[in-house]
């Protein structure tokens, strides 16, 4: 069978589609390069530009390519930007979505697997999140992947399709230094653009009911993100039982780094060891947001095997690579 993977030429993406064709699956990448680099897929992948809101696109890149299963990577994710431009992110996210999904219903494709995020859960007050922590999502971003999760399981039941929704925690790393993240919105790249440009790392708030004040996450090394697609994808295929209807799962490793212990890390790999500087919280930062991690061991046979260690140095040297 043949993956189309929407937005494969983005960070995530590329690490997916390369992480599959590694595995031996067909894949297939379509990528409008608003965010996604060509260069990151090797050329024995096809990439289609264009976008999940082009139906007729879609429909010919199905057929061309024989695609039998959806993987969708490709949205808008920047929560602030989410908040000053609403109707654009649901325009795109779930306008988007719902085009794919229509084009998916047409050509008998049985298969779709949705990139959600742990954006859907807002700031729940538990010790670990699960799958049945209530959703209370805080940004039109959140607001726009709790929609899209609705809406792939009611055309999954609608067009017998089978569905997984994977709710990514917070990703970082890069499997190889010209795969990694060039943007400056999550807080690895943001520290590592503080220290390039000569400033000190930056920690919004110290004051949270926390053991050392700051806020808590989940870091997920986006290759275990990426093999946690695969597996996804191969139960999708598998056709055992079980594997038709829907499934939502966590991805994260189910343990907490606070955003003062990454910075200290981030210190001991860069070498750069000014003191941060704290400045006032951020509207809607939770304390803790920490993935039980057992149901997607249990769903999908995957558990992250990388550390944060490794997140923090592969992604130093995709930085100080495309800084060069």
């Amino acid at each position: 069978m043949t993956w189309l993977i929407t937005g494969g030429a983005g960070y995530i993406g590329a690490h997916v589609a390369r992480a599959m064709s590694a595995a031996g699956e067909s894949v297939v990448a379509l990528d409008d390069l608003s965010a996604g680099v060509p260069a990151r897929l090797p050329s024995h992948i096809p990439l289609v530009q264009g976008t999940s809101l082009d139906g007729e696109l879609l429909k010919r890149t199905f057929a061309e390519h024989r695609v039998t299963g959806v993987v969708h990577l490709a949205a808008r994710k920047q929560v602030g930007e989410s908040v000053a431009q609403p109707t654009r992110y649901y325009q795109e996210n779930v306008g988007g979505l719902a085009t794919l999904l229509d084009a998916v219903a047409g050509a008998g494709i049985t298969r779709f697997l949705f990139s959600s995020s742990a954006a859907v859960y807002g700031n729940p007050d538990v010790d670990l999140i699960t799958e049945d922590t209530p959703c209370a999502p805080m940004s039109p971003y959140g607001e726009t992947k709790l929609a899209g999760e609705w809406l792939v399981r009611a055309a999954g039941r609608a067009h017998g399709i089978s569905t997984v929704c994977l709710r990514y925690f917070n990703v970082a790393g890069a499997a190889d230094a010209e795969l990694a993240d060039t943007g400056i919105f999550n807080v690895v790249p943001m520290v590592f653009d503080r220290l390039t440009r000569g400033e000190a790392p930056r920690i919004f708030g110290d004051d949270y009911p926390t053991p050392d004040g700051t806020c808590v996450r989940d870091y997920i090394h986006v290759a275990d993100l990426a093999d946690a697609h695969l597996a996804a994808a191969r139960r999708l295929s598998s056709g055992a039982p079980g594997a038709a209807g829907d499934l939502t799962v966590n991805i994260g490793r189910g343990e907490g780094v606070s955003v003062r212990e990454l910075v200290a890390l981030i210190a001991k790999v860069t070498g750069d060891t000014r003191p941060p500087v704290v400045a006032p919280r951020r509207p809607g930062d939770a304390p803790r947001a920490v993935a039980s991690a057992e149901p997607a061991a249990r769903e999908l046979g995957w558990t992250a095997r990388r550390g944060v260690r490794d997140m923090v140095a592969s992604a130093w040297q995709g930085w100080l690579l495309h800084q060069g």
